[in-house]
């Protein structure tokens, strides 16, 4: 749970500052925009999903508000200084999202974490069948995060090219 509230932090803070940026330069941001928020949402509702499952206490939620405080800024700052670093630095947080959801899914098929049914907030943003399970969830999270692995790598190696993230269009309509 405390992963996914700082992962849906890059996506909203590279949004906004190539919203920014187009609004300050009058140009398009070759869909690059979209696809970042689209991120930060869809990792929002993996918190969202695991929080039905977690049940999160308030001490939880101070920890939240702490390390995401502290994870905002710094990414902030990061950004501003190289978006080539902050896009490979969460591609590589991505990594290890789908590690620990790898992880999760062999806890689950061991029998050591049970396989409850999946919240109904999963159900309906996955569009899973109405019988499905935790494991479900998983496995699609786990695809959800190879997905912005493989974005922030790409946006990274545009900078790392020389390039502006609008000169090449970006991966769209994953969900």
């Amino acid at each position: 749970m405390m992963l996914e509230t700082v992962a849906a932090v890059p996506g909203m803070v590279a949004g906004v500052l190539l919203h920014c940026k187009s609004l300050r330069q009058f140009e398009h941001s070759g869909g690059w925009i979209k696809a970042l928020l689209e991120e930060a949402e869809n990792e929002r509702m993996h918190l969202m999903t695991f929080m039905e499952v977690a049940k999160p206490k308030w001490y939880d939620r101070a920890l939240v508000i702490t390390v995401q405080g502290v994870f905002f800024n710094a990414y902030f700052l990061g950004y501003l200084f190289s978006p080539r670093f902050a896009h490979r630095f969460t591609g590589y947080l991505e990594e290890e999202a789908i590690y620990s959801y790898t992880e999760f899914l062999k806890e689950l098929d061991a029998g050591r974490i049970e396989n409850v049914p999946a919240p109904a907030i999963a159900v309906d943003y996955w569009r899973l069948p109405q019988d499905a399970t935790l494991r479900d969830v998983v496995v699609v999270v786990r695809a959800d995060e190879a997905h912005h692995r493989d974005v922030n790598h790409f946006a990274s190696d545009i900078h790392y090219q020389g390039h502006e993230l609008k000169d090449s269009p970006a991966p769209l309509g994953y969900h």
